[in-house]
């Protein structure tokens, strides 16, 4: 049997956890500080249900159906985006959000590389974005686009986990922001 001599580390918030063995390393077999089946499930069954709230959520932007979208945040909810200040609360959320996008004639929202750390009723979760958008008729083939990384932090409420904060930051654009209305707040 081939053993790889390193292990590939996780990226935050999942790098204190543990470490993922290159193809080829035995698996550990040693037990964590709960290592049930049922614990282990539990834990795959919230992280696929953190990703089907983004996926839900943000493809709702896609069609604009706002309320569909600001239902995966806490009414408490922060929004901290790189060209805004932080915005609080879920119906201010919505509103700055609305104002940004709803000028654009067809969006997508993807997300990418979506990882996340859940314990008990509190989970975090880091992705990337690349967000595309068509300013007008005529544009599609020079859209604004722009792409940067993402961090969550969730809560596990009555009706599910919902988004209690989001960082968001910008690390590249392209195209023209016709509406700016991703600029710097002044």
């Amino acid at each position: 049997m081939v053993v790889a001599d390193t292990e590939l580390p996780l990226p935050v918030p999942l790098r204190a956890a543990a470490t993922i063995p290159l193809r080829g390393a035995p698996m550990s077999t040693t037990p964590t500080h709960d290592d049930t089946f049922a614990a282990r499930l539990q834990r795959l069954e919230d992280k696929e249900s953190l990703r089907a709230l983004m996926i839900h959520g943000w493809r709702a932007l896609d069609r604009k159906d706002w309320r569909t979208w600001i239902e995966c945040w806490a009414e408490d909810a922060v929004l901290e985006f790189g060209p805004w200040e932080q915005i609080h609360g879920r119906e201010a959320i919505l509103a700055k959000v609305i104002e940004a996008e709803a000028p654009y004639a067809t969006m997508q929202h993807h997300i990418l590389n979506m990882d996340f750390e859940v314990r008990g009723d509190r989970a975090t979760g880091i992705g990337y974005m690349w967000f595309v958008a068509v300013t007008g008729p005529g544009t599609a083939t020079s859209p604004y686009a722009m792409g940067g990384p993402y961090a969550w932090e969730y809560t596990r409420h009555t009706h599910g986990w919902r988004l209690t904060r989001q960082r968001l930051g910008v690390w590249w654009t392209t195209g023209e922001d016709t509406f700016d209305a991703f600029t710097t707040a002044d």
